[in-house]
């Protein structure tokens, strides 16, 4: 039955995650992205030291030498994705930033190509032709030529950097091998991503970080929910179904966000949306499909990072 029931740790970590896309959204303007960012590490890390600082301590001659590296960890996948995708919010809408953050594998699939040598794919070569395409069609609202004449809202290209910098922490934890891992390595990044984001945080205007009824609801979903419940959630689906598996959900990402934002921010879904994000998807799935590599070696398995 457990491992029947397994598939809940993915599912229900995606719909916590798209639930972060729509709080991002409904943070647009009220507060500000370094602010929100910060208070969010903040929660986490309090949250996390209940269970973690302890064993983390106990283990901090092990941890210290990869201090560094940490830091490097936690501002890709905890500061700069997270406020790129805050600021993101201010000018795209949150199916928009669901279908770029569900490309996160499939990037993370192509920087591996290039920077640990992973033999190219043919579904990551074929996949990453028709995201594209599905991207191009999914900014453009449907008309690719406008882009010529109008260019893209700034969100779009934001989010895009911002998927790419998870997929460079992806990349990294992979080629580094850390010998911390788990929840002591997500606390030691998120501690590391606090003490980075300070200065920001502190450069914020005031009316930008003050704490109130509309912000606080924003801060406890992102700091507790997201940054705290989702890891444990997807890294148990990981540990029992497999990265690959798990890897597979991220294309509900776009699916459950666009529900929420009819929901709850009153975000029509337009054709575009389902053309271009049901492509760009489509791209993302043709990675774990066609696995074949484009020349004699084993083949590239997709993950996803945790």
């Amino acid at each position: 039955m457990k491992n029947k029931l397994a598939f809940l740790y993915p599912l229900v970590a995606i719909i916590l995650w798209s639930g972060n896309v729509i709080v991002s959204r409904l943070s647009a303007h009220t507060i500000g992205p370094e602010a929100i960012t910060f208070y969010r590490l903040l929660l986490a890390v309090f949250l996390m030291s209940t269970f973690v600082a302890i064993p983390a301590w106990r283990n901090r001659f092990v941890i210290w030498p990869h201090l560094g590296q940490f830091a490097i960890l936690g501002f890709l996948a905890m500061c700069f994705f997270q406020s790129l995708s805050y600021l993101a919010a201010e000018t795209t809408t949150a199916t928009n930033m669901a279908v770029f953050t569900a490309l996160t594998p499939l990037l993370t699939v192509a920087l591996s190509a290039f920077v640990l040598k992973d033999t190219p794919t043919v579904g990551m070569v074929g996949g990453g032709v028709l995201s594209l395409a599905g991207l191009i069609y999914l900014v453009s609202a449907g008309d690719p030529a406008a882009l010529a004449r109008n260019g893209v809202h700034l969100g779009d290209p934001l989010m895009f950097i911002a998927a790419l910098s998870y997929a460079v922490y992806g990349v990294l934890l992979k080629r580094w091998s850390l010998p911390v891992a788990g929840w002591q390595s997500t606390y030691m990044q998120a501690i590391c991503a606090l003490v980075i984001m300070f200065p920001a945080f502190l450069a914020t205007p005031a009316p930008l970080r003050s704490l109130n009824a509309e912000t606080l609801p924003l801060i406890a979903y992102a700091g507790g929910l997201a940054s705290v419940v989702l890891p444990f959630l997807w890294v148990r689906g990981v540990h029992i179904l497999g990265p690959n598996r798990c890897a597979a959900f991220m294309n509900l990402l776009p699916v459950f966000t666009a529900l929420g934002a009819i929901v709850m921010l009153g975000e029509p879904v337009r054709a575009y949306h389902v053309i271009g994000g049901g492509a760009a998807l489509v791209g993302v799935a043709c990675v774990g499909l066609f696995r074949r590599p484009l020349r004699g070696s084993s083949p590239l398995v997709a993950e996803i990072v945790e």
